[in-house]
């Protein structure tokens, strides 16, 4: 089946894309830091801790979600609770990047983030509740309801 290989690209995807976030916020504020330069007013040190700080949020948040991602291939059972709200919540995410991708940077990083989009939902909707295997003898059977008792 394809449940187990697509929860381990997820979590590869994942895991790739919360160091990759972590990366370039933490370039872009090595760069403000090293500009010392104000942006309407705004003091160049708060712009590189805030550009920092938010690398490391959104990297521990992937991150997280990598982990979730791989939970569920290492142990081949549908995510719950918090870890399936995490991966919704990542498949939002991702979905309001890939639109703002399409008009800030381009067709090639929305199509990334909808593949993106796409192995989540596929990783959420492949773990749908229902046993794998055939289904047990009799279970489709419409059950009769016992006879009503007659009167003499």
């Amino acid at each position: 089946m394809v449940r187990r290989p697509v929860a381990w690209i997820v979590a590869l995807v994942l895991f790739a894309e919360a160091l990759g976030v972590l990366a370039v916020n933490w370039f872009l504020g090595v760069v403000v830091d090293r500009q010392d330069m104000s942006l309407a007013g705004l003091d160049p040190d708060v712009m590189s801790v805030s550009s920092k700080a938010g690398g490391v949020a959104f990297g521990l948040y992937f991150g997280l979600c990598g982990l979730v991602a791989l939970l569920v291939a290492l142990r081949d059972r549908a995510p719950a609770g918090f870890g399936k709200v995490l991966l919704i919540s990542a498949a939002v995410v991702h979905a309001l990047l890939g639109a703002f991708a399409w008009g800030l940077i381009g067709w090639t990083a929305f199509l990334l983030m909808v593949v993106v989009l796409a192995l989540i939902v596929l990783l959420l909707m492949t773990y749908d509740g229902r046993p794998e295997g055939p289904e047990p003898v009799g279970a489709g059977a419409p059950v009769s309801p016992p006879a009503a008792p007659t009167a003499p």
